[in-house]
């Protein structure tokens, strides 16, 4: 699966993965996608409602390269890693999670 992992949609998104999902008291939902070698990550909030109602979240999603974010911690960097390859080795890019 890592070619799955380099995939691009076009030459102007970078293939990104999902790592995480938190909920708050707000009833928001944080929905991070990181790279495959867990250097940068786009963060996306979302009503926990737009979620049962609009439209899914994505094993992977691609994202335009402006609006990733440097990972700063080498802790959080290999944690997103680990998980990018789990999940890109479970899921396709399209699935529902």
């Amino acid at each position: 699966m890592v070619a799955a992992q380099r995939k691009k949609k076009s030459d102007s998104t970078e293939r990104c993965w999902l790592v995480e999902r938190t909920f708050d008291d707000r009833n928001l939902v944080t929905i991070v996608y990181a790279t495959p070698d867990g250097s940068r990550y786009h963060q996306r909030e979302r009503s926990a409602t737009s979620l049962r109602e609009g439209s899914t979240v994505t094993a992977a999603a691609d994202i335009d390269p402006d609006e990733l974010e440097a990972v700063t911690d080498e802790e959080t960097r290999a944690r997103y890693a680990a998980e990018v390859e789990r999940i890109a080795s479970t899921h396709d890019p399209d699935d529902a999670v």
